[in-house]
């Protein structure tokens, strides 16, 4: 039997792992596809419409504790089958790749009720970073009561894979491969 990767908690504290969901996210058009790949000039209007995302605190708790951060950093998290109505490349076998860390930026969590269930696991994109103030992520968790939280190891392994993700060094040249 697979262990649950979270736990229910209910407390205003805000720790690294905290699945928060329905969170308010801006979403402005500063990158506008649209204007054929211009960046939008200083100066200029700029529209921030409001969307709401599920989303993981990735912000370090001990940060949090000691209130060294006014913001907090969160990435996104989806169900599998919500990711590839977004991502139709990924399905199947794909996922595997994915579960292994073989697929950068994306992460995968056991679900909340079935952790031995692959196809109810819960999807991580490390690729866009939110920042919201911690007044309002404050009393988005307070208003949710429970809610769910990643357990140790499941938090250090999550934690790992976001830190991986970011520290990846590109070089010009390697030594080759043995033959």
């Amino acid at each position: 039997m697979i262990e649950s990767f979270w736990e229910k908690v209910n407390t205003v504290e805000l720790r690294q792992g905290d699945y928060l969901p329905g969170c308010l996210v801006p979403v402005s058009d500063f990158y506008s596809p649209d204007r054929e790949g211009d960046l939008i000039e200083e100066r200029q209007t700029l529209r921030v419409d409001i969307g709401v995302s599920d989303l993981i605190v990735i912000t370090q708790s001990c940060d949090l504790e000691n209130k060294k951060a006014s913001l907090v950093a969160f990435c996104r998290i989806f169900t599998i089958s919500k990711f590839e109505e977004v991502n139709t490349t990924f399905s199947g076998k794909k996922w595997n790749e994915v579960r292994k860390g073989k697929v950068e930026g994306l992460h995968l969590l056991g679900s909340f009720s079935d952790p031995a269930d692959s196809r109810s696991a819960l999807v991580v994109d490390f690729r866009q970073i939110h920042s919201l103030p911690i007044a309002y992520v404050t009393h988005h968790a307070q208003s949710l009561g429970d809610r769910w939280r990643l357990r140790s190891p499941y938090l250090e392994h999550f934690s790992q894979g976001f830190a991986r993700f970011f520290m990846r060094v590109g070089l010009p040249s390697s030594i080759p491969e043995f033959k």
